[in-house]
């Protein structure tokens, strides 16, 4: 999973050196890496954050994005989650290490961030791997004693890469206020809820004080975002990120 743009900033970034605790594989392309920072008692980002992975080609060094799937609240091990892109150099890389390997990374980094629980009612959507920002954002609304209604609507190619499933089941069971809406389609993209999100949030009622976190890979996540703010939702009411 990686964020199309990574975001720049003044002066030297800070480079931690990780190692691999734990390989976590979800299904035969798609795994998470657990890495533990052995020096740092405690990492602070913001859900939905990213950090920026060092892939060393030759004797160049190339540097990824992986958006970071595991809470604030968790603590270490950090959780990166990835599916094995054809032709992609950071993701051939990553799948080749085991535990015990060392990995150079900065960060974090990003402003698709969700940093106190919402106060309005707050839909999440997301397809395949990009629920890996959303997971966090999804966990950090519900730590609040009390939250208004919170949606996940979540699609993926098949049950395989619906990632976390079980976990996002958990929740909804545990908490009133929380729906978790899974869909299957042989795309797995979001270009095949647009119809569905049109119809939910748009013609079915008037209310447009809603607010919505969207992440997905390429245009698919640009169409949700101008269809909502063409409906009337406020622009700072839709916030996205395209990978």
């Amino acid at each position: 999973m990686i964020p199309g743009d990574v975001a720049s900033h003044g002066g030297a970034r800070k480079i931690y050196q990780g190692v691999i605790e734990r390989v976590m594989i979800h299904c035969a392309d798609t795994r998470s890496l657990f890495i533990r920072v052995p020096d740092v008692n405690e990492f602070h980002f913001v859900p939905g954050q990213f950090i920026s992975v060092a892939i060393p080609i030759d004797e160049r060094r190339k540097t990824r994005a992986y958006s970071l799937a595991s809470s604030p609240e968790d603590g270490q091990p950090l959780e990166i989650c990835l599916n094995l892109i054809t032709g992609g150099v950071g993701s051939h890389y990553l799948f080749g290490l085991q535990t015990g390997a060392l990995v150079s990374f900065s960060g974090p980094f990003g402003l698709f961030t969700l940093e106190r629980a919402p106060q309005h009612e707050t839909i999440f959507i997301a397809e395949g791997t990009a629920i890996a920002p959303i997971r966090a954002m999804v966990r950090r609304a519900l730590s609040a004693a009390s939250h208004p209604p919170l949606t996940l609507l979540y699609i993926a190619a098949d049950q395989a890469h619906l990632l976390y499933r079980a976990e996002f089941e958990m929740l909804a069971s545990r908490h009133e206020n929380f729906t978790f809406d899974q869909r299957i389609n042989s795309s797995g993209r979001l270009s095949a809820l647009l119809d569905e999100i049109e119809e939910r949030y748009v013609r079915a009622d008037s209310d447009r004080e809603r607010h919505f976190y969207a992440c997905g890979v390429g245009n698919d996540v640009l169409r949700v975002r101008d269809l909502l703010r063409a409906a009337g939702y406020a622009r700072r009411a839709v916030q996205y990120e395209r990978w």
